[in-house]
């Protein structure tokens, strides 16, 4: 795993290790619906507060093995970067707890609508804050995914709440997060570390009550906790890696692959409901994906 203490040559072209690195990341990220619907019994916030908690030594550990922990102490001496810093990480903790919530309401097919939808939103976000200038093929792939809003939002009598928050929180995080001006495994570092002391008053508070999950209620869901760390932080940490060493057109396609596995995840192993009203959305999302995807694999080529 390549550290983030130095900055790597910038490659244009694939590398087998970037694949294995950003395959194995959205793989897991694909599965995670499995270890968030064994935690469904427990809240969700206590849920996120320990997410929180046992990243920090996760990727502590992490760094300390790549060598990058000198960027975290000078990013703690800039007032401007850890004003950032919690931004990135107010909106990261939005987006963990509405994924934890859908996933054990049994809100997984509207989480996996959220994440197909971000690519997207990530195109109109960049039109209107940084005035970049849309192709004709990409104002009709937002457009579809308007369309399917609206579906969804008439047939339901109110916003898909659930989808549209994921999908705004990760796209505002991601906007932000390209102007932290530190490495992405360090980033990640200090948005958990600035989550910390609020996570683990909050741990300790449900403790004291009795009303906590770590020590109370029997080994499985203290094992389950504690090892909300490793899924949380190793493949955000895996994939920052290997995005370095992938073409940004390669990651735009592989991005479909976690919200793939949720949907498929949702339908046939959650049983969720999928009815004629999410077919003709999930369509119209998927029409537009197709091109999103071809205009960017023409742009790339192009280039």
């Amino acid at each position: 795993m390549a550290t983030d203490a130095v900055t790597p040559e910038i490659k244009n072209n694939d590398g087998i290790r970037g694949f294995g690195y950003a395959m194995t990341a959205y793989l897991f990220w694909g599965i995670l619906p499995l270890y968030m619907k064994a935690l469904a019994h427990i809240p969700a916030m206590e849920v996120i507060a320990h997410r929180i908690f046992w990243s920090v030594p996760v990727a502590g550990a992490v760094l300390l093995a790549l060598g990058g922990m000198r960027d975290v102490r000078a990013a703690f001496r800039n007032p401007r970067t850890i004003a950032m810093a919690s931004l990135t990480a107010t909106l990261v903790t939005i987006n963990w707890g509405t994924y934890v919530w859908a996933i054990g309401a049994g809100h997984s097919l509207d989480a996996a609508l959220g994440y197909f939808i971000n690519p997207l939103f990530s195109i109109a976000l960049g039109a209107l804050l940084l005035k970049e200038r849309l192709a004709p093929v990409q104002i009709v792939a937002i457009g579809l995914a308007a369309v399917a809003v609206v579906i969804l939002t008439i047939k339901a009598g109110t916003l898909p709440w659930v989808a549209l928050s994921l999908t705004f929180s990760w796209g505002f995080y991601a906007f932000f997060r390209k102007t932290l001006p530190v490495g992405a495994n360090q980033g990640f570092f200090i948005e958990v570390l600035l989550l910390c002391i609020p996570a683990t008053l909050y741990i300790i508070y449900l403790e004291m009550r009795g009303e906590g999950h770590l020590y109370q209620t029997g080994l499985s869901d203290t094992a389950l906790l504690l090892g909300c760390g490793l899924v949380t932080a190793l493949p955000l940490m895996i994939f920052a890696n290997g995005a370095k060493l992938l073409r940004l057109s390669t990651i735009g396609i592989m991005q479909y692959i976690v919200p793939t596995m949720v949907f498929l995840i949702a339908v046939f192993l959650f049983k969720e409901p999928f009815g004629s009203t999410q077919m003709i959305a999930f369509s119209l999302i998927w029409a537009g994906l197709v091109l999103y995807s071809w205009s960017m694999l023409r742009q790339s080529k192009d280039r």
